[in-house]
């Protein structure tokens, strides 16, 4: 008879009284955290889809009630919203193009140690995180180089972050050594052939987050557009939101005079309530839609320089 050989049963560790108490501690911890951060969000998306009287009374917690789609149909009456989300678009689309275009060799060059005045130069870029020229001697010289009312005044002035590309600076750093320069530059390789062949290719996780960075800045941005952008054609959807809020209540102050109106105006303030939160939803869709894609790239980015072996 064969010799069967047994394989040895894993034995299994047993956990000490003080481990089971720390886990069991940090996982109440940790889901209180999740339900006070995810709630807020919950809430309003159940709320844009419930009935206004019973949002406005309160009687919304866990589960919409009364389903019914009333708060996005008063949105999308608006023939604006659809310019204006198309508009949102482009702008987000172009200003993460010109962001990177501008952001990646930036940080790429004062990344390399034999790039003389790099120093001076970090230090120009620094001084701008702090001090700026202010609010009306930016909009003169947007308006002397006749940006106005073009989707050029929300990019070129805020073309780039000095914090992205302190982070994208220490990406190329760390993970772009010189010595890979070098050895490219043996076979003739340009600094220039090098940062688009070898530099870029291997920058997939921080080219990743700064299109998140700068997609979500650019997609939430409405000041730039209140300050630049008098044609309504030309609005993007946060300032095209505003004014519906804006306007909703500014009829409603209105008619809140008229004492034969007294019931239209309650159902408007219930319907004006779901709108907001109906709005929120809407404006909040391209951002969700995005993340997913970039998830697996976002940790490794976010923890870029934070710890070097």
């Amino acid at each position: 008879m064969a010799n069967v050989k047994t394989v040895p049963k894993k034995r299994k560790i047993k956990r000490c009284k003080q481990d089971v108490i720390y886990d069991t501690v940090l996982f109440i911890v940790l889901t209180l955290i999740l339900v006070i951060v995810a709630y807020p969000l919950w809430w309003v998306i159940i709320s844009s889809f419930s009935n206004p009287t019973e949002v406005s009374a309160g009687n919304v917690i866990w589960l919409p009630i009364g389903f019914n789609l009333k708060g996005y149909a008063e949105v999308f009456k608006d023939d604006m919203i659809v310019r204006s989300f198309l508009n949102s678009i482009l702008y987000t689309v172009c200003g993460v193009l010109v962001n990177l275009a501008v952001t990646l060799p930036t940080a790429y060059a004062l990344s390399r140690d034999k790039f003389s005045g790099k120093g001076i130069i970090t230090i120009f870029y620094v001084i701008t995180m702090f001090f700026s020229g202010g609010m009306i001697p930016t909009y003169l010289v947007v308006r002397d180089l006749h940006l106005l009312n073009t989707m050029w005044s929300l990019i070129l002035p805020g073309c780039l972050s000095v914090y992205n590309m302190i982070v994208a600076r220490t990406f190329f750093k760390s993970n772009i050594p010189e010595e890979l320069y070098e050895a490219a530059a043996i076979d003739g390789c340009s600094q220039g052939k090098f940062f688009f062949k070898i530099a870029l290719p291997l920058s997939g996780s921080i080219i990743a987050i700064l299109v998140l960075y700068y997609g979500v800045g650019h997609w939430n941005s409405y000041f730039s557009a209140l300050l630049y952008m008098t044609d309504q054609d030309t609005w993007p959807l946060q300032l095209v939101l505003r004014r519906i809020l804006i306007t909703n209540e500014t009829a409603l102050a209105q008619t809140a005079t008229t004492a034969a109106a007294r019931a239209a105006l309650q159902e408007q303030r219930q319907l004006t309530e779901v709108m907001k939160y109906s709005l929120i939803i809407i404006s909040s869709i391209p951002v969700l839609v995005l993340y997913p894609f970039i998830q697996k790239h976002f940790v490794k980015g976010v923890m870029i320089g934070s710890v070097k072996g």
